[in-house]
């Protein structure tokens, strides 16, 4: 009975993503990629000088803050590194940063002449997935670093969104969100990096097609210090001839217009729906063929 009527709540339009975009069907399951190797009980802790610490090449956070760097030193100075760093070894023996920058960074301005760590064994995929999936664990992590870190994560491990959002704990919808944004324009990734567009700011400006448009919405939305809502007002109205704006809105169902609303985000593209008595059609607007394609995969699941 549970099952029939989750059945008769995915008819309903207007209930979510999934009534209106099925699952793609003949879709082979990703094959299981091994984790990187769990901590390890009674593993351990040694003193290792800090200036015998490579950097970590694989490092995807970009943005520093000083300040809670600063704060960070502070407590080291006081207290001491309360959690090992983790390193492995690398050629001719030296050791390389895995996890912990921010612990080994601080560790030296603090004026600590060695640091805690656990050396582990890890190849160069392991060390790059632990990297980066600690990187993601933290709510400071900028918008754009979480992006370049699923970007990683897919082009160097080889992992599917759909393992990404597993081993994230995110959902698979988000990682694809994230993903999407290295796509916009420099100038408004700059804006999104420095916090002055927010996430949702960004999502709103990528349902335009042109680079030029999402710059130059960007500098509106920034001048007039708009809300998220006001700026999906804005990308929707963008395009509209000014005859059409000035003529009554069409009335639409709230459960279809939250459908349209949530197909616009997720597709990043314009969506109506025509819905008459539970029977209707959904327009997809494009703007080229590679956004076509774009779409095609968002829909596919790939």
């Amino acid at each position: 009975m549970i099952g029939q009527d989750t059945d008769k709540k995915k008819q309903v339009l207007g209930r979510g993503l999934s009534s209106l975009i099925p699952a793609a069907r003949g879709t082979a399951p990703a094959a299981p990629v091994p984790p990187p190797p769990a901590a390890v009980v009674g593993e351990a802790v040694q003193q290792i000088p800090v200036g015998e610490i490579q950097p970590n090449p694989f490092q995807t956070r970009i943005q520093v803050d000083e300040v809670s760097l600063n704060e960070l030193a502070d407590s080291i100075k006081v207290q001491g590194v309360l959690q090992p760093i983790v390193l492995r070894k690398v050629a001719d023996g030296k050791l390389q940063l895995v996890a912990g920058q921010r612990r080994w960074l601080a560790s030296q301005r603090a004026g600590k002449s060695t640091v805690p760590a656990i050396v582990r064994q890890l190849s160069d995929e392991q060390a790059i997935e632990l990297t980066i999936i600690e990187n993601l664990q933290r709510e400071d992590l900028n918008p754009l670093d979480q992006a370049a870190a699923f970007e990683k994560l897919s082009s160097t491990c080889g992992l599917t969104q759909e393992q990404i959002a597993q081993r994230t704990g995110k959902d698979r919808a988000t990682v694809a969100n994230y993903m999407r944004l290295l796509r916009l324009p420099d100038e408004v990734r700059n804006h999104l990096r420095t916090g002055e567009l927010t996430m949702g700011h960004a999502r709103a400006l990528m349902a335009l097609a042109g680079s030029e448009d999402q710059t130059s919405a960007a500098k509106k939305v920034i001048n007039l210090a708009m809300s998220v809502r006001q700026t999906e007002t804005l990308v929707a109205n963008w395009n509209t001839p000014k005859e059409k704006k000035e003529k009554p809105e069409r009335v639409v169902d709230p459960n279809v217009k939250d459908a349209e609303r949530q197909l616009t985000s997720a597709l990043g593209c314009r969506v109506t729906v025509d819905d008459k008595q539970g029977k209707g059609t959904v327009t997809i607007k494009y703007a080229s063929i590679e956004d076509f394609d774009r779409i095609m995969e968002i829909v596919a699941g790939k």
